[in-house]
């Protein structure tokens, strides 16, 4: 089960470091759903910094749990823009995502650096 862990926290470090690091650099692809949404740009500087942050807390034992339902959260609200705003479809990598936060926040010991 160790396995299905690590390749939850590979999938959602993969997806949040990029996604967020689009984010910060200011990718128009990744920034526009702030603008519909009403919220400032600073909002998407900040969900960007969370995501980076989050995708990389995973793979630690102490900080694994709290990254993932942080991500978990960022991750509700994309579902939420992709029913409303997009097609369904596109929202499937959030529900891939969240799935995975929900598995790592269920396992017994998720994280592999640091002690348990």
């Amino acid at each position: 089960m160790k396995y299905v862990t690590w390749v939850a926290m590979g999938i959602v470090s993969l997806i949040m470091v990029l996604g967020g690091a689009a984010k910060l650099m200011g990718q128009p692809m990744a920034t526009t759903s702030f603008a519909t949404l009403g919220l400032p740009a600073v909002f998407g500087t900040f969900i960007g910094l969370c995501e980076v942050a989050g995708g990389i807390g995973v793979w630690f034992r102490k900080t694994s749990k709290l990254a993932a339902m942080g991500i978990t959260v960022i991750m509700v609200g994309a579902i939420y823009y992709h029913v409303v705003h997009t097609p369904l479809a596109q929202g499937i990598p959030a529900l891939v995502v969240l799935i995975c936060c929900g598995w790592i926040i269920a396992s017994k010991q998720p994280g592999i650096i640091g002690s348990a």
